[in-house]
């Protein structure tokens, strides 16, 4: 199969998890036999066509449009302020990449793309293009969307542009059960919608592969002793992950564990909420921060020197971080509560167990969490063990690519189309 992807961030220019997503899955399908061909935004500083570990990857330079748009855009997007260049940058990607696709690479280079994917809004307005131009099937992936980041409305042009190219393409893939109700309920075509994990390596995260020493060198750094427990939050520091609340929940950790210490691994807008909530309980000695993006090789000697890995997300459609911590080993504690794919991936209970659930908009139940995780080591130990066996079974890149093929596959067959439409206007019927 010859793919066209369309993503907002890839190596070496990573964000987040949409990024790291990007790397595995494209080499997965190029390993599968596939061919990739990767649109993506060009910082500046990188070359504009390459091929990276078997992926072509084009990375058009942009330019600064951002005080031509408020000539003429609606009020909502005036209201960016300075991220009107985030906007601008993203617009001006769009563009060039679609019209390069077009025009380039299936008009001039001739070349027949059996499916074109694009991922989040970031992404859509090249969709939109290459379904205004070809016939050339487009797939949806939708990692999140702006009413869960935003906990509300969001920007009306991101939610415009999400619920366009929903209505547009051929089919939509999202990452777990919570986010498809969640799209569902918001009136996007269920018939559409297909769900596939993320995945992991668990060959590059193996506990295994990590140096005592080093192991023991992260922990130094930052001070915490051998009998001392180390908790690990790693991710972006914004509301939806539920930072704040970790933070309010130690003082009632530290009461039962007071050689316990939190290290929180990331940047975002709430490095300072951080600081000074861990500064008015009086834990700031107790609560480690780090705000800085940190390398994978770093990152994986964290995860080996946690004894607890913690996600308390209020809104997660899937979380890779937590797939990372059980492919360590580690014991792990997550939101549950909301649009979070977290749930999906732990198991709470019974013999396979492999952490807690908790409500992450409360702080007095993640302390649950983590007592209920500290109380008994040997327990924990088992549930970093259980999560281990549950990645190898259900999250590698390999079946998530898998999965994503045959997703991708049954476009190539009319029959489910004319399928997929008699059920939306059966729905749409039943509803009237």
């Amino acid at each position: 199969m010859r793919i066209g992807f369309f993503v907002w961030e890839y190596p070496p220019a990573l964000v987040g998890g949409l990024g790291t997503y990007a790397d595995y899955i494209t080499r997965e399908f190029v390993s599968m036999g596939n061919d990739v061909t990767v649109f993506t935004l060009n910082p500046g500083n990188l070359k504009t066509r390459e091929i990276v570990k078997g992926v072509e990857v084009h990375r058009p330079l942009v330019a600064d449009a951002s005080n031509v748009f408020p000539m003429f855009v609606i009020d909502d997007l005036k209201k960016w302020g300075t991220n009107i260049r985030m906007f601008n940058d993203i617009f001006i990607y769009n563009i060039l990449s679609a019209s390069k696709f077009i025009n380039s690479m299936l008009k001039k280079e001739g070349l027949n793309y059996d499916i074109v994917c694009v991922h989040d809004w970031l992404s859509s307005i090249s969709g939109l293009m290459v379904k205004n131009e070809t016939k050339t099937p487009v797939v949806f992936h939708v990692h999140s969307t702006e009413w869960g980041r935003a906990g509300g409305p969001g920007s009306e042009v991101v939610s415009h542009l999400e619920w366009a190219t929903s209505q547009r393409v051929d089919k939509i893939v999202t990452v777990s059960h919570a986010m498809q109700e969640d799209l569902v309920r918001h009136g996007w075509p269920k018939s559409k919608i297909t769900v596939v994990w993320n995945g992991v390596d668990p060959n590059c995260y193996d506990q295994k592969n990590c140096r005592s020493e080093d192991v023991e060198a992260i922990r130094k750094k930052y001070g915490i002793k051998p009998e001392e427990k180390m908790i690990l939050f790693l991710g972006r520091l914004t509301w939806v992950k539920g930072v704040t609340n970790l933070v309010q929940a130690m003082p009632m950790v530290l009461e039962e564990y007071p050689d316990t210490k939190l290290v929180i691994l990331g940047k975002g807008e709430q490095q300072n909420d951080v600081i000074d909530a861990a500064s008015r309980l009086g834990i700031i000695e107790k609560v480690i921060c780090r705000f800085e993006f940190v390398p994978e090789r770093e990152r994986i000697l964290h995860y080996a020197a946690a004894d607890v890995c913690i996600f308390p997300s209020v809104y997660e459609p899937f979380g890779i971080v937590s797939l990372e911590a059980m492919a360590m080993g580690k014991p792990i504690i997550v939101g549950a509560q909301g649009v979070v794919g977290f749930r999906e991936q732990v198991i709470p209970f019974g013999p396979d167990q492999s952490g807690v659930h908790v409500n992450g908009g409360s702080p007095a139940d993640i302390a649950w969490g983590i007592k209920e995780t500290l109380c008994d080591p040997d327990r924990a130990k088992k549930w970093g063990q259980n999560g281990r066996k549950r990645v190898l079974q259900y999250f590698t890149w390999r079946e998530a690519a898998k999965q994503t093929l045959q997703a991708y596959e049954t476009l190539q067959h009319p029959q489910e189309q004319v399928e997929y439409r008699i059920v939306d206007m059966v729905e749409k019927l039943s509803t009237k």
